[in-house]
């Protein structure tokens, strides 16, 4: 339950991590879709609406109207007229449309007769031929906007039907741009939009990962309080458990007492009470009360570990729960280094409380002895995944924060030795 509630934690946090990416990569990617669509169709609009009003202007000149009337009469439906027939009105006409072709930057103005012959072409040899798109509904009177595919390529053309004198049509003019051209405008205009768009999105990048940055260093920040409490949650419950199996041996204890057996007392309590000493020997002072209750849930705690834990401690050290976190957390470091045997010293010298914590375990790379107390710094791999570099960290802030000191050296055992000292409990 607890390793799936984990994972659902951790998707959750992936996603908001990425999730702000996602949406600005989304937006500034559509943002950038939508104005190239917009462009284009701004760009298509606007020239279908140059062409049309080419087309129109040119149709209404008088000159227009009365060149293409007097053509009328050359050509019929049966016998369309040729180029040399229309030579007369090519003539007038030829020059005003290559004059409006540049002027209008547009690519072909063609103006026809009333069979849709073209009179006028950019192209010499289309002149005399009649047109093969639309003309029967502009020759009828109608106007026409559209792309067509003609001798020229596709293009986006108007025509418009050309009215003479007496209210009929005589002709028609049809201005054209290519579909290519259309198209290299829209190139241009994109190149014109991505420079901005390529800024716009590495600007949102960077923010967005700036915020993912922040609510990363939150998350971390999350998980080192929750390990710290939950480390201080565990020494709580083993010392609760102690002080309860302390409480049950002090009834026995008073209950031999109680009954003259005073031998047996003695006995029972030797078999009890941790000797203090690596040694075993006799004659080596014992502690009691909280300081006894610790060392027992700290001895078990390590040898869990299959560290052994050799202590030599004052027996009237009246410990706190400050004093307790130093040395417990320095002994419980030493063994999650990987140390066999830890060493464990306190007295109380002048007011003070002034001990050491020694091991064998590898030891600390002098490169990273000015780090050692700082939090998130761990030699050690996270395989719990809530973060480590808490204990020591949490050591060095409670010594000075009662006015101590904590030194960290070579031990004798081959491992680190820290020695501290602290004042009482403020």
């Amino acid at each position: 339950m607890t390793r799936t509630a984990d994972t659902r934690t951790r998707a959750v946090r992936l996603v908001m991590l990425f999730l702000p990416s996602v949406i600005v990569l989304a937006a500034v990617g559509l943002t950038t879709l939508v104005a190239l669509t917009v462009q284009e169709r701004s760009i298509r609009e606007a020239t279908t609406q140059r062409v049309h009003d080419v087309a129109r202007s040119l149709a209404e000149l008088n000159e227009v109207r009365t060149a293409v009337e007097a053509a009328g009469p050359i050509g019929t439906a049966e016998r369309t007229a040729d180029a040399s027939s229309l030579a007369t009105a090519t003539a007038a006409l030829q020059p005003l449309a290559d004059v409006i072709q540049r002027t209008a930057g547009v690519y072909y103005v063609v103006i026809t007769d009333d069979e849709g012959v073209r009179i006028t072409h950019p192209d010499p040899s289309q002149r005399g031929v009649q047109v093969s798109t639309t003309t029967e509904p502009v020759l009828a009177g109608e106007e026409f906007v559209g792309t067509e595919t003609g001798p020229s390529g596709a293009s986006l053309r108007a025509k418009v039907p050309v009215i003479g004198s007496d209210g009929a049509v005589v002709g028609m003019v049809a201005v054209g741009i290519l579909e290519s051209s259309i198209s290299a405008q829209t190139a241009a205009g994109v190149e014109k939009l991505l420079p901005w768009a390529s800024a716009a999105l590495i600007v949102a990048t960077l923010a967005s990962s700036l915020l993912a940055a922040a609510i990363e260093r939150r998350f971390r920040r999350s998980d080192a309080m929750e390990a710290e409490h939950r480390q201080l949650r565990h020494v709580t419950a083993a010392l609760r458990e102690q002080a309860h199996e302390f409480g049950t041996r002090l009834h026995v204890i008073h209950g031999l007492v109680s009954h003259g057996d005073r031998a047996e007392a003695l006995q029972y309590i030797e078999g009890v009470v941790p000797v203090l000493s690596g040694n075993g020997g006799e004659g080596v002072s014992r502690p009691s009360g909280l300081l006894s209750a610790s060392i027992e849930a700290l001895r078990s705690e390590l040898s869990a570990r299959g560290t052994r834990l050799e202590t030599d401690m004052d027996p009237d050290v009246p410990i706190d729960e400050g004093v307790l976190l130093v040395f417990a957390n320095l002994a419980r470091n030493a063994a999650e280094a990987g140390a066999s045997s830890v060493r464990c010293s306190l007295r109380q010298v002048d007011g003070r409380f002034v001990g050491a914590v020694e091991d064998d375990g590898p030891g600390i790379d002098p490169a990273d002895v000015d780090r050692v107390f700082t939090r998130g710094y761990s030699s050690k791999p996270d395989a719990s995944g809530v973060g480590r570099g808490i204990g020591l960290a949490l050591v060095r802030r409670t010594v000075t924060s009662r006015g101590g000191t904590i030194e960290l050296r070579r031990s004798a055992l081959g491992g680190s030795r820290f020695d501290f000292d602290l004042g009482a409990e403020r």
